[in-house]
């Protein structure tokens, strides 16, 4: 059964953000993994909501969320991720689905950011599709008296 996600994108931070919806795209597709939704969203902050919006879609089996949180002069960017992350976490386990975070900081300078996109978006839509399988697997597995082992 084809694993279907949704990627949630922070337009934030746009030269970094647009890198890794390419790059997600193009691994969701070599992965032969369905991309049902791409929501945008303002910033890192706002993914949540995002999530929120399509994680109970009964077409989407996991979330990936993409962004990038370019440290500044403060530490307003250690306050966008931390709280987005926790929330997101939730999410995913509040509805039961896989939420996979490829989001690039805080503390990250843009050049670092620019050169860690492909990776941070290829490593969270593996994340979720991986996440989905072992879910489906653990969900079909019978258990016999036996330690069952999800990989």
């Amino acid at each position: 059964m084809t694993v279907r996600i949704a990627i949630v994108v922070s337009d934030f931070n746009y030269d970094v953000t647009r890198i890794m919806l390419e790059k997600a795209l193009e691994h969701a597709k070599f992965l032969s993994t369905e991309v049902s939704v791409v929501f945008h969203v303002p910033g890192t902050f706002d993914s949540p909501y995002g999530v929120m919006e399509v994680i109970g879609l009964d077409y989407v089996d996991a979330v990936v969320v993409l962004g990038a949180v370019i440290k500044g002069e403060t530490d307003h960017d250690e306050v966008v991720a931390h709280q987005a992350a926790r929330k997101i976490l939730d999410l995913g386990v509040q509805y039961g689905k896989p939420v996979a975070l490829g989001v690039i900081g805080p503390g990250a300078s843009r050049i670092q950011a620019l050169e860690r996109a492909e990776e941070y978006a290829r490593r969270a839509v593996e994340a979720a599709v991986k996440m989905v399988r072992r879910k489906r697997a653990l969900e079909g597995a019978k258990y016999e008296g036996r330690t069952i082992y999800v990989e």
